[in-house]
């Protein structure tokens, strides 16, 4: 049976870095929709010290995601030196799709197909898929593409992870905060080589009551426009969430994969706020006994550029695969897991084993 491997991969870091100061002259609301009457400046504080994110990217004005998305393809497609007429698929991994005034999503067409359009393909057996799943999205786009691989139904697909969430968040909500715009992408491709790429992977579907923790919802302002729908979080409900379930979905994926914590080099862990990223890995370490352990193995872009959803994880990892992410690199021949949780509630990972 093939593997899948990665052999080329893009990312794309808007231009307009925001900072604190981007945040001062808000007008923040409780979730109960009244103001919050503390010093902005003691909010922005109060946030930085629970998420650490003290920057995040923003798209200019003229951008739009399929834009973004398109920058990264085209990288991992230069980095994969390779001719993008010979990709069989391209899975695109978004949550609100090409984004305009108001908020309002776009998804006709699919955002797969305007990244192939831009990119000039011309092959019409070049199926375009897209893939809204959460936060998890790309990962599960990763999962999507070993399966179609792995049945022969393809051998060679572009994934893509990119949003704007600069432009889908409330301005008053605190929340708006934690999120960013990015895009990553990779090219992935069938091997005969056994034991290589993805080599576990596991997904996790708790649609209950779990379905309201993180979804769309109007204005926490009640004067403000109600029409337009904005990102709303359950931020304590996710928190607990993640943490009494991601860590054992990480460890039952790496027991499928015949390892152990200690095989395991890097853990790319979806960057939604610094807090839950920290305590997901101590959980997880616990589970194995292990109280103490090398910061090193979970890598952390949420202090400069936010939580970029989809984005999160490709970017990543092509940063480090380029030497881009001071103090981390993958080792020759190592295993690195690939994990998220977001709205759903849904959780995936996947354990990867470089060629």
């Amino acid at each position: 049976m093939p593997s899948t491997i990665i052999i080329g991969s893009g990312s794309y870091l808007p231009p307009r870095v925001i900072g604190r100061d981007h945040f001062l002259d808000s007008e923040f609301y409780t979730d109960a929709g009244d103001r919050i009457n503390k010093p902005n400046g003691e909010v922005i504080d109060k946030f930085v010290e629970i998420t650490e994110i003290e920057t995040r990217r923003y798209v200019d004005d003229n951008q739009v995601n399929s834009d973004i998305g398109l920058a990264a393809a085209k990288e991992a497609i230069y980095d994969a030196a390779i001719d993008p007429e010979q990709l069989d698929y391209i899975i695109y991994a978004s949550n609100f799709g090409e984004v305009s005034e108001g908020t309002r999503s776009n998804f006709m067409p699919n955002m797969a197909a305007r990244v192939k359009s831009k990119l000039g393909i011309k092959n019409r057996k070049c199926i375009t898929y897209d893939m809204i799943f959460g936060c998890p999205g790309w990962v599960e786009a990763m999962v999507m593409a070993n399966h179609l691989l792995k049945a022969n139904a393809a051998k060679m697909i572009l994934v893509i992870g990119s949003e704007t969430l600069s432009r889908v968040t409330d301005p008053y909500d605190r929340n708006r905060m934690i999120f960013a715009d990015g895009a990553g992408a990779v090219v992935v491709k069938a091997t005969e080589e056994e034991n290589v790429g993805i080599i576990a992977h596991n997904t996790i579907c708790d649609n209950d009551v779990e379905l309201t923790y993180l979804e769309n919802a109007p204005s926490l302002n009640k004067e403000a426009d109600q029409f337009p729908l904005y990102v709303r979080m359950q931020g304590r409900k996710i928190y607990e969430y993640a943490l009494k379930n991601v860590p054992v979905a990480i460890k039952s994926t790496i027991e499928s994969a015949g390892l152990t914590i200690d095989d395991i080099d890097k853990i790319l862990l979806h960057q939604a706020n610094a807090k839950m990223d920290h305590a997901i890995i101590e959980r997880l370490m616990k589970l194995y006994d292990k109280p103490e352990y090398d910061l090193a193995i979970a890598p952390m872009t949420i202090q400069y550029l936010g939580n970029s959803s989809v984005a999160t994880v490709p970017t990543m990892y092509d940063l480090i695969i380029k030497n881009e992410m001071k103090g981390h690199q993958f080792k020759e021949k190592g295993n690195i897991v690939f994990a998220s949780v977001g709205a759903g509630m849904n959780i995936n990972c996947i354990v990867y084993r470089f060629p």
